[in-house]
């Protein structure tokens, strides 16, 4: 017998994934380049040069059984050493090695806080719609239940009367995912402040800490001047989850990092619990290749020149034709609300008509919205656009 729990989940395809499988198949019968794939948030841009230059360097010079053999579970010392100080250089701090573990991509990371955050069956983590789908499964793996705030159409920023009903003495931690996947929206100061101050008070109301969970892999894909909030800096007991996958283009190589700061909470309890969290979701070491790549490339800047590029003449085009939209302010997606109340799942079934895949957000907790994910060719967002002023007029048209 197996577990009816996993058999319950394992059975649930997702969306994003069943549509680039699709993606897949078309491609085999009529050619890539005729198959519109926004599905997935597969970076498109190739890594920065100095990541090629840091691999082959460290390939041809370094002794290779150090290079491809274990770290330290936590990852290596001079690794987390260099991120410390480039946070600390960006975002005044005063961090050290021991702040940080890293862990093979941010959704592992993410594992482990939940395991490491659970006090007892009747634990909650709250999410803030829309969200990253995978929140739902890090949550269940540390045990804990998943409680959804419903998501502000208007802004993208937080419902607060809904978040300060959803929080109780239950309540663990509220992950906080900005720039967002899939809204592309940015939390702006008043936001972040206003949820500090909630934090604090509900803190204080119930008696023990309610953790931000900072999940941050697109903060350096920034498309306006403004600045994304560093959360530490306004909440102490908030603790990072980061990835490379995104800024670095390093979406297979699975690198990233938990961080808290040292005001947090109970700082040896908590990272006592996060490392026995590790342990339990396997989190073995992070490549030691990447450790030492990382340890070299950590300030290198990512290269968001497609992205803008296509950011840009997606918003263009869909305000000329008449879709609604979150207006990207970061990331590399496009979250629009399909038009003449037709539901999210049935404009992706039309779309595919047209060999354009995009994503049904019910997954994401906004029902009736889509993600376009905008990390693809110039060539591929350019040859679409007809397409997706045609699937909107025939979407018109049968409304009529």
């Amino acid at each position: 017998m197996v577990s009816p729990t996993l058999l319950a989940s394992g059975g649930k395809r997702s969306p994003i994934r069943e549509l680039s499988e699709y993606a897949a198949v078309q491609a085999a019968k009529i050619g890539r380049e005729n198959v519109f794939d926004f599905s997935l948030g597969n970076p498109s841009t190739p890594p920065p040069p100095e990541v090629d230059r840091a691999i082959l360097d460290i390939i041809q010079t370094e002794d290779p059984v150090s290079v491809h053999g274990y770290s330290s579970n936590i990852g290596m010392d001079s690794c987390r050493q260099a991120i410390a100080e480039s946070c600390n250089r960006r975002f005044n701090r005063s961090l050290t090695k021991d702040n940080f573990m890293l862990v093979t991509g941010a959704s592992t990371g993410l594992h482990i806080i939940s395991v490491a955050l659970n006090l007892s069956p009747d634990s909650e983590i709250i999410v803030i719609a829309p969200y990253f789908p995978g929140y739902r499964a890090a949550i269940q793996c540390g045990g804990n239940k998943m409680v959804v705030v419903p998501p502000d159409t208007e802004h993208f920023q937080i419902e607060f009367e809904a978040l300060e009903r959803a929080i109780n003495a239950n309540t663990q931690a509220v992950i906080i995912n900005s720039p967002n996947n899939p809204s592309g929206t940015i939390y702006n100061e008043a936001t972040i402040k206003r949820l500090a101050e909630l934090l604090e008070r509900k803190s204080r109301e119930f008696g023990h800490a309610v953790y931000i969970i900072c999940d941050e892999p697109y903060r350096e894909l920034v498309y306006t001047e403004e600045t994304v909030p560093y959360i530490p800096a306004y909440y102490r007991n908030t603790i990072v989850c980061y990835s490379y996958s995104k800024s670095l283009s390093l979406a297979g190589e699975r690198v990233g990092y938990i961080m808290t700061d040292n005001d947090i909470d109970d700082f040896k309890d908590v990272w006592t619990a996060l490392k026995g969290g590790a342990g339990i979701v396997a989190n073995v070491c992070m490549p030691t290749l990447f450790q030492k790549v990382i340890e070299r490339c950590v300030d290198v800047k990512p290269n968001i020149a497609d992205y803008a590029y296509n950011r840009d003449l997606l918003l263009k085009e869909f305000k000329d034709i008449g879709y609604r939209f979150a207006e990207p302010r970061g990331a590399f997606y496009l979250f629009f609300q399909a038009p003449f109340g037709m539901t999210g799942m049935e404009f992706s079934e039309l779309a595919k008509k047209y060999n354009v895949l995009v994503v049904p957000a019910d997954g994401f907790g906004c029902p009736g919205w889509l993600r376009l994910s905008y990390c693809v060719s110039r060539s591929t967002v350019e040859r679409a656009l007809p397409l997706l002023r045609a699937i909107y007029q025939e979407a018109g048209a049968a409304a009529r």
